[in-house]
């Protein structure tokens, strides 16, 4: 089951608007579509998309919260992987 389908309509629109606000900007998408490669860190995704340090944190949270990515830490390091919502960047046209 999706995780932007809430238990009301209410809250489903919550959700649906965060996931929109998510995928709708460019910068973000660049994202995605960096992370369809697979799993990478946070300093991977700095070199990659050629971002500032606070404006990828920003861009990262934002996608967290819209349930496009997911982000696990092992041995001090943050990881990023795409969710299922996240893999939409695969039918985006850029």
């Amino acid at each position: 089951m999706s995780r932007t389908v809430g238990g009301s309509i209410e809250e489903t629109r919550e959700y649906h608007l965060r996931y929109l606000r998510a995928v709708n900007n460019p910068v973000r998408r660049r994202i995605l579509e960096a992370l369809k490669e697979g799993e990478m860190s946070f300093e991977d995704l700095l070199s990659t998309t050629g971002l500032e340090g606070r404006t990828l944190k920003w861009h990262l949270e934002i996608l967290e919260n819209g349930f496009c990515v997911e982000k696990s830490e092992r041995e001090g390091k943050a990881y990023y992987n795409l969710t299922k919502e996240g893999k939409v960047i695969e039918y985006i046209e850029r």
